[in-house]
């Protein structure tokens, strides 16, 4: 029988970006959230027992595998090989979506659209459309077919073979995929005005690139206008996909 799972494993890589809301909704449903702190020197853990595990954001990257900067990143994505393997829990946000994109094989890369292509950051509030019916996909339950959600990203990923593709943006379709019970969000459920307010202060320079000079305050306008109806909801993801990863256990 697989062991229930009772705790969240959360693989953090910079100061800012921890799981925030995902702690808050997982302890809401009685587990205990764990987080290990790899810009602090923490080790990458070994793939957890009767845990789900969730690997945060940050602003490298899979183009940084190799860099002694990072030197974890390496031991993440063999951690994240053997979970998929194993049909271990996953929930990879931003970054540790890319993580698990290539941990599965797939290419992840700097973003890129129109035509011809150019370099393009998806920075701020925008709309996601799920490729999956909410009234019949359960991990979708009580999301309409669009939703208004932070981004905060220059790199994609392809889907990965054999993933379910779950949503997408007009600028970059690798949005959420689910391989098996793992699921990559690029997008970020996790953050509330307090995150937001500390990103658009210390990302100064990347939200200008993207945004042009006004972007920090429209970032912050947006928020408070949209916060208050995106977080719920945001909420309500989290849940769906935990309770998805508590019902089916997790290999001892």
């Amino acid at each position: 029988m697989p062991s229930p799972i009772t705790r969240l494993v959360v693989l953090q890589h910079v100061p800012l970006e921890g799981p925030v809301r995902i702690a808050s909704v997982a302890e809401r449903l009685g587990l205990k959230v764990e987080v290990v702190r790899l810009d602090q020197g923490q080790a990458v853990p070994k793939a957890p027992s009767g845990a789900a595990l969730v690997v945060m954001g940050g602003p490298m990257g899979v183009a940084d595998l190799g860099d002694a900067r990072y030197p974890f990143l390496a031991a993440e994505v063999e951690l994240l090989k053997q979970c998929l393997a194993e049909d271990r829990p996953v929930l990879g946000v931003c970054l540790g979506s890319q993580l698990l994109a290539h941990a599965a094989g797939a290419v992840v890369a700097p973003l890129a659209c129109g035509e011809p292509a150019s370099r393009h950051r998806e920075v701020g509030w925008g709309a996601i459309h799920w490729l999956k019916d909410p009234a019949e996909e359960p991990v979708l339950s009580g999301m309409e077919r669009a939703e208004l959600v932070l981004h905060w990203h220059g790199d994609t990923f392809q889907i990965p073979a054999k993933a379910d593709h779950l949503a997408a943006t007009l600028a970059c379709p690798g949005q959420m995929f689910r391989v098996g019970r793992c699921y990559g969000l690029q997008f970020h459920v996790e953050a509330d005005e307090a995150t937001v307010r500390q990103w658009v202060e210390a990302d100064a320079d990347f939200i200008r690139a993207a945004t042009g000079p006004d972007g920090a305050r429209r970032i912050l306008a947006d928020t408070a206008r949209f916060m208050p109806v995106h977080r719920p909801r945001g909420d309500r993801l989290i849940g769906n996909i935990l309770r998805s990863v508590m019902a089916g256990g997790c290999p001892g």
